[in-house]
């Protein structure tokens, strides 16, 4: 939190990797981070378990018609890679848990978590290089500056770790009233929480901004 005579507050961002519509807020995330919030993240495993997903003809013509509204609203990058590479490749198993792990580790290191999703979030949707792949998250790690060898550690031992972040993040949810992905809410400097309807700010990174100072006054 910054120590500046009007410090900002914490915005807790309730996000999964593979979540669409959380690549499509992250715009908004940078900003705020730019602009001195801390973003403190908090994944909640969507497609974890039973709920992962064997990309499919069906699976594919779900989420195109969002990526594209998402595309059309905010900016965002989808690339020919991710629409006709990764969703055509039916051996692919869209699993939250790898990228969570990865985050964690990220986190652990010392590594600046949110610029980490935001580069799983455009290899994934620009790139087609798949979130779940634990050979891509071993080499956006490094592209980061982290040491590999040391990711590698890290995200080896943090399985115990994982599972207590989702029970974590899915209490947060609950005591929140949260609906999916992404939730947003800030940290007053009393250490309220307020969950914010930053739906309406899709694309409009200034707009937020000013809407953030408005809730911190």
């Amino acid at each position: 939190m910054n120590t500046t005579d009007n410090p900002k507050a914490v915005l807790h961002a309730i996000i999964d990797p593979l979540c669409g519509w959380c690549y499509a807020a992250a715009p908004l995330f940078d900003a705020a981070a730019a602009a001195g919030f801390t973003i403190k993240l908090h994944a909640g495993g969507m497609l974890t378990g039973p709920r992962r997903k064997q990309i499919d003809n069906q699976w594919r013509d779900y989420v195109m018609p969002h990526d594209q509204r998402i595309a059309a609203l905010t900016g965002q990058a989808f690339g020919e890679n991710y629409y006709e590479g990764l969703l055509r490749d039916t051996s692919i198993v869209l699993d939250s848990a790898p990228p969570i792990r990865a985050l964690l580790a990220v986190a652990a290191l010392g590594g600046d978590d949110l610029a980490y999703l935001h580069a799983v979030q455009l290899a994934h949707y620009r790139d087609g290089k798949c979130a779940s792949d634990e050979g891509n998250l071993h080499l956006l790690a490094e592209e980061l500056a982290l040491n590999g060898a040391d990711f590698a550690q890290e995200y080896a031992k943090n399985e115990d770790a994982f599972y207590q972040h989702i029970l974590e993040t899915r209490a947060l949810m609950n005591q929140l009233g949260a609906q999916g992905f992404p939730t947003v809410a800030l940290e007053t400097s009393e250490g309220n929480l307020k969950l914010l309807n930053h739906s309406r700010f899709y694309g409009q990174p200034s707009t937020w901004l000013e809407y953030l100072n408005k809730q911190l006054s």
